[in-house]
């Protein structure tokens, strides 16, 4: 529950803090029903018994302090387990609520984060298998019981009792002696509560809860159909479709048809990891096209797994919700707990870098056309064949070939290049373990992280490969976070989770500069977890425009000279990449900048547009293509996720009203990386040092912004992140 119970905690408005602040006024000093205390206990003790023989909730064994049963992690298990699990948190926190001692900090906020344990590991445990061996069971049991757990959550949100306890603490907050940490906890998990309704009439609670559960059960269908469309593929059965295509990208099209039963036929499915080096390469225009369209209407064919339907729910439902909870529109309750905290930060931000974007478009395709015009393609340059031109140019202008940059990016190497870059920053080391441990899929690699002093730091599991059943993209989990409250030191286990092409069997896995750069990022994550030396694990999470920050900087390390003279060294000849090519890709580094920067900001611009509105919209390919033409979105480009498979937005509410904060956290990540520079050190370990003790290890322990600052010594300057894309400086101005 130390995960899940603020799960569906939003953001506070006035009207219920105000309402909120009264609650301890009015209530007596008595506190608790003490047959009630005494019940809870007896049904802990009988509960707990039961869970503590249950595979998926008892706690984890083995070495390294316990590790995730995945070899005992079955589908049928999971409902039993959730089922006991709830019960078993149900009973824990109604001994908190009616506790008849009064309220301190150990008994109502300590015990609340010590609440939960069996039932976080089995959700910890379902959530991996739905993402990443996902079966017609597995999703079938996430779609019944998304909402049982969102109602289960919902039940602690809106238990009078047990918010009484915490609103009489916040109310007394100044005379408890707390330190720092234990009333940032108090302050945050007060608001926290309030934001979710806590302070709601119980008829609006009634109606809040009945929206979570509706809106939980439409995120799981939403995943279940946009994972459906990305199991399809295209599949190639002549070899003259092939031209232009490198040969390691030929074998993976090989491998992809052969798992999907068409031996000797070629497959691109219908993922980023597949479709982006077809774009790129495919000399063959139809089949290009064919390809895009295919990718780019993922849950927009009007079939089965069409989602705008589920959109329009989504949206009406968290419009609603806002509404209830004293906000104007979705976007203002998401981003109150934001380092932007209003919508008018975000958009004034990304319009910042719009216009100059757009204009960098213009010129690239300029760029293209006029090649397209030398080759006399007699074509129009059209969104299937910008990536294509794109490599032309990079090619003519720069003399880079991104397979010839591909050749020295192995991805094992690419690995340990990470784990050095860890080590030279932080003094961690990471020792393979693999086969000691229980893995949910024979892919998965798991290594002990230590640190400088030998002592032990945390593991991580390493997951690199597309495959049926896995969702798209990269991303990091924490299976476990740092705590000490409790007397006992709980140690990170982390993940990153790719989605990296296999060629053919026995032949090195070369991957390209921005999928190395992408390894580098959810490393990042990692490390934000791994470093982890917060004391309660509720003040783990930072805002959603923080959290980018620590990854992304971290990918700047991809070309730095010490790990290219030791790790990016060429397949064939074991040479390292040598200067000159990587004065190309410096050269080259802000190309293709008005591409990468208008693909992303557009989606985050109809992300801010669709969430900052008080009625939600009906029609939601018409509200994309209206927005895209407000802000004059040029037509060769299309957003990088549209609307109908836009997972960040409608899987969860985790990055809704939130897309923006790519953008928001790359400044911190440009004005930081300009710092390492500065020092002529990239390993400097005066900024390394900042970067551990200030920007990582603290978590949400103290204020984000005010962090920054003392490590910075300033604000980030915007300025730095226009220059870290090539765009003038002055649009910052």
């Amino acid at each position: 529950m130390r995960k899940q119970i603020l799960a569906v905690c939003l953001a506070a408005s006035a009207p219920m803090l105000a309402a909120c602040a009264t609650t301890g006024a009015q209530t007596a000093a008595h506190f608790g029903d003490a047959a009630a205390f005494r019940a809870a206990q007896t049904d802990i003790a009988r509960l707990a018994e039961q869970a503590n023989q249950d595979p998926l909730l008892k706690p984890w064994t083995g070495p390294h302090g316990g590790v995730p049963p995945w070899d005992q992690a079955r589908v049928e298990l999971v409902p039993p387990a959730l089922e006991l699990g709830i019960a078993l948190q149900e009973a824990e926190v109604q001994a908190i609520a009616n506790n008849p001692a009064a309220p301190t900090f150990d008994n109502t906020l300590g015990a609340l984060q010590d609440a939960g344990r069996h039932l976080d590991r089995a959700t910890t445990v379902f959530n991996v298998m739905t993402d990443n061996v996902s079966t017609e069971a597995i999703q079938n049991v996430e779609a019944e019981w998304s909402p049982r757990l969102t109602a289960a959550y919902n039940r602690i949100t809106f238990n009078r009792a047990l918010f009484q306890r915490i609103d009489r603490l916040f109310q007394n907050r100044a005379t408890l002696g707390l330190s720092a940490e234990q009333l940032r906890l108090l302050e945050r998990t007060h608001n926290q509560f309030v934001r979710a309704g806590a302070a709601a009439t119980p008829e609006q609670q009634a109606r809040l809860g009945a929206i979570n559960e509706e809106l939980s059960a439409k995120f799981a269908e939403f995943g279940r159909r946009l994972l459906a469309d990305e199991n399809t593929a295209i599949f190639i059965t002549n070899r003259r479709d092939l031209a232009g295509l490198p040969q390691n990208i030929v074998d993976s099209l090989a491998r992809a048809a052969a798992e999907r039963g068409r031996p000797g036929q070629w497959a691109v499915v219908n993922t980023r990891s597949s479709v982006d080096p077809f774009l790129t390469f495919s000399q063959n225009r139809a089949l290009r096209q064919q390809v895009w369209t295919a990718f780019k209407n993922r849950g927009d064919n009007g079939d089965t797994n069409d989602t705008n339907a589920i959109i329009a729910d989504i949206l009406r439902l968290r419009a609603e919700r806002a509404q209830i909870l004293g906000f104007p529109t979705h976007a203002h309750l998401r981003m109150a707990d934001t380092m932007a905290q209003t919508p008018d930060r975000a958009q004034e931000l990304m319009m910042r870098v719009w216009p100059a974007a757009v204009a960098r478009v213009r010129e690239e395709v300029a760029d293209m056309q006029a090649i397209a015009d030398r080759q006399r393609a007699n074509i129009t340059i059209e969104p299937w064949d910008y990536n294509f031109y794109a490599e032309q140019v990079r090619r003519d202008r720069y003399n880079l070939d991104q397979n010839e940059v591909r050749e020295y990016f192995e991805l094992n190497n690419m690995v340990n290049a990470a784990f050095y870059m860890a080590n030279q920053l932080y003094g961690l080391s990471f020792s393979e373990i693999t086969g000691t441990v229980p893995v949910f899929h024979p892919d998965v690699r798991v290594f002990e992280v230590t640190d400088r002093d030998g002592s032990y730091q945390g593991l991580f599991y390493f997951d690199a490969f597309a495959r049926a059943g896995k969702r798209s993209g990269a991303w990091a989990y924490g299976y476990q976070g740092h705590e000490t409250f409790t007397g006992t030191t709980v140690h990170p286990i982390t993940s990153n989770n790719n989605n990296f092409v296999r060629g053919a069997e026995g032949q090195p896995i070369l991957i390209s500069l921005d999928d190395a750069e992408t390894l580098f990022h959810e490393f990042g994550h990692a490390l934000h977890g791994l470093l982890s030396e917060v004391n309660y694990p509720g003040l783990a999470g930072t805002p959603r425009d923080y959290v980018e920050y620590p990854s992304q900087v971290h990918e700047h390390w991809v070309l730095s000279r010490p790990i290219l003279d030791q790790f990016a060294r060429h397949y064939r000849t074991g040479q390292p990449m040598p200067q000159a090519l990587v004065d190309r890709i410096n050269n080259a580094s802000t190309f293709n900048q008005g591409y990468a920067t208008v693909e992303y900001l557009s989606s985050a611009l109809v992300d801010m547009a669709l969430h900052n509105r008080a009625e939600a919209i009906a029609d939601v390919d018409a509200f994309e293509r209206d927005t895209l033409a407000s802000i004059g979105m040029p037509r060769e480009i299309a957003m990088r996720h549209r609307l109908p498979q836009f997972g960040h937005l409608f899987s969860s509410d985790s990055y809704s009203a939130g897309y923006y904060s790519y953008l928001w956290s790359e400044v911190m990540d440009a004005d930081t990386w300009e710092m390492f520079e500065a020092s002529g050190n990239v390993f400097d370990p005066t900024a390394a040092a900042g970067m551990r003790n200030i920007i990582l290890a603290p978590g949400n322990t103290t204020d984000r912004a005010e962090a920054y600052r003392q490590f910075r010594g300033r604000d980030p300057d915007v300025n730095a992140l226009l220059r870290v894309r090539g765009f003038p400086t002055g649009a910052a101005d």
